[in-house]
């Protein structure tokens, strides 16, 4: 019984010592940390601000009939340049009937009380002059009798609106759709034999044409409301057409709205620059464009790259770890200024000599080691 206890204690002893053995094995032939490191360069930031939207023309108004009907025939088609007065469409009126019979009945009752009155004048006529009645009332007949006539005329040219949709018939006709602008007729969205209904007071009416001058383009896109206090009307900016990737246009910030939208969570803020577009460049309206914006330039400054700072954890604040002589880094606190998101002004915190640890990833190093790393020198940080 004893044996068996002396060679159980044996063994355990020599489990023990192969496992520690072993266990330095490993930490020995772990790899070593060398972490690269970076020194501050002096360089120039231009801070810009992207903001997205669409290029479209600045003058593009849609085309709405004066009267109700059918489209009888469309003289244009999409794409056309059109001058101002030039005729669009035309439109074949379809009476209403109920319409029709009132504008009828009021004829009718113009016609008895012109009649009537036509009577009374000629009444009146031959009494004055054989001296029976006076002057004056021979005179409120004759106002009677042309106040009725015009009335039986008005009559007649509302009921022949009604039915035709004009009096004339000629180019000013209501049934005549006109260009009001000289420009491009971007979108005709209906078709010869489509009804239309005329613009009133609680009705937009159908657009039958829009039209636009494509020789004055503006941007419009959104800004974040964290940019856009720094923004200026009047600046000149740049605006790409993602059509046109490889070519850059001049453009003027003409507005920012003063009222921000909510969308997606984040305020959004209006803009709106006048594009300079050179003739050789064919352009069409709703193409996709981001516009770019300098907020801030600084000339000569003392940077690093921006990969360099670290944050700690508790308090957000960015510092850096410095190469000290004996191969040791120590946690700095940094002031950081203007970024371009590659490069970071440092304000205060780090000098020109000084050299700033590179977060270099080690060979099969632990994620967990990593963090524990990081957390270490958050808090020697702190300290």
């Amino acid at each position: 019984m004893k044996n068996q206890v002396k060679y159980i204690v044996i063994i355990l002893l020599v489990g023990s010592l192969l496992y520690v053995l072993n266990y330095f094995r490993q930490a020995n032939s772990a790899s070593i940390i060398d972490y690269e490191t970076e020194q501050p360069f002096y360089t120039s930031i231009k801070k810009e601000v992207v903001a997205t939207g669409k290029l479209n023309p600045e003058d593009e108004i849609e085309l709405k009939p004066q009267v109700s009907g059918i489209i009888d025939k469309i003289f244009v088609e999409e794409g056309d340049i059109v001058m101002r007065g030039d005729l669009i469409a035309n439109i074949r009126v379809v009476p209403n009937e109920q319409a029709l019979l009132s504008a009828n009945s009021r004829i009718n009752s113009a016609k008895l009380s012109y009649n009537n009155a036509k009577k009374l004048f000629d009444r009146s006529k031959k009494l004055y002059e054989k001296g029976v009645i006076s002057k004056q009332d021979f005179e409120n007949s004759q106002l009677s009798m042309e106040q009725n006539q015009e009335s039986l005329m008005q009559a007649e040219n509302d009921f022949k609106i009604i039915k035709q949709g004009t009096l004339t018939g000629g180019s000013t006709a209501n049934t005549n759709v006109l260009s009001q602008i000289s420009g491009t007729i971007l979108e005709i969205p209906i078709r010869e034999g489509s009804p239309i209904t005329e613009t009133s007071t609680f009705s937009p009416g159908t657009t039958i044409a829009t039209v636009a001058d494509m020789t004055k383009m503006i941007f419009e896109g959104q800004v974040d409301e964290t940019e856009v206090s720094k923004l200026a009307e009047g600046s000149d900016i740049k605006v790409i057409l993602g059509a046109l990737e490889k070519e850059e246009f001049k453009a003027k910030l003409t507005f920012v709205a003063p009222k921000g939208i909510e969308l997606g969570g984040a305020v959004q803020f209006k803009i709106k620059a006048d594009v300079s577009i050179p003739q050789s460049v064919n352009v069409r309206a709703g193409y996709s464009a981001n516009a770019i914006m300098s907020i801030g330039q600084k000339e000569n400054i003392l940077c690093i790259n921006e990969s360099l700072l670290q944050f700690n954890r508790i308090t957000d604040k960015p510092f850096v770890e410095i190469l000290k002589k004996d191969g040791t880094f120590v946690s700095r606190d940094v002031e950081v200024g203007i970024s371009d998101g590659i490069n970071v002004e440092i304000l205060k915190g780090v000098k020109e000599e000084d050299k700033i640890k590179v977060w270099n990833s080690v060979e099969d190093e632990d994620p967990e080691e990593s963090r524990r790393r990081q957390d270490e020198n958050s808090r020697e940080f702190e300290d």
